[in-house]
């Protein structure tokens, strides 16, 4: 078999690998970009491919081994680890941790700035916040659906306001070297 002629078979069995490649990336865009490194490794090693033996087969080997590579090589840089005593920024997210004593200055001054809200804004507000719906609000409170809606509204301005500082675009970072 000729060059040409591996070519045109390898070729037309792209659509069949397209396939097979959803089933591993569930995207259409790894799925092409997997198809296209298969079948380039197959016109690459096609000296290797025996005449007689199943094409697709093969081909669908080959792009299973490239797909596990991949996964593998992916998965060893998301772990790398480095023991620099230099910490540089961009490798500060993979270094830090939460911790308890920050999520809990968050709550209190979410509480806090719930509890400054006055009554005709705190109990729409919170009201709406454990799942009530527009009407259940207005009933309950007898007062019209769009004053409910204003009132929540008005709720989550304020409350925005009194908790700008965690806003992550009116952060002023500062790094100290």
């Amino acid at each position: 078999m000729t060059t040409i002629e591996f070519n045109t078979m390898v070729t037309r069995q792209a659509d069949s690998l397209k396939l097979y490649a959803l089933r591993f990336t569930h995207d259409a865009e790894d799925a092409n970009d997997l198809v296209q490194d298969t079948i380039l490794k197959a016109l690459s090693y096609c000296n290797k491919f025996k005449e007689g033996t199943n094409l697709k087969g093969w081909l669908y080997t080959i792009m299973k081994n490239t797909f596990i590579n991949k996964y593998r090589r992916f998965v060893k840089i998301g772990t790398m680890v480095i023991q620099s005593e230099d910490i540089n920024y961009s490798n500060l997210m993979y270094s830090a941790s939460n911790n308890q004593g920050e999520s809990k200055f968050i709550m209190d001054d979410i509480k806090n700035a719930l509890e400054n809200l006055s009554d005709e804004y705190y109990v729409p507000f919170t009201m709406y916040f454990d799942g009530h719906k527009y009407h259940e609000i207005a009933e309950h409170l007898t007062i019209p659906i769009g004053t409910v809606k204003t009132r929540i509204h008005v709720a989550r301005k304020l409350l925005k306001k009194s908790l700008n500082d965690y806003n992550p675009k009116n952060r002023n970072l500062v790094f100290l070297n």
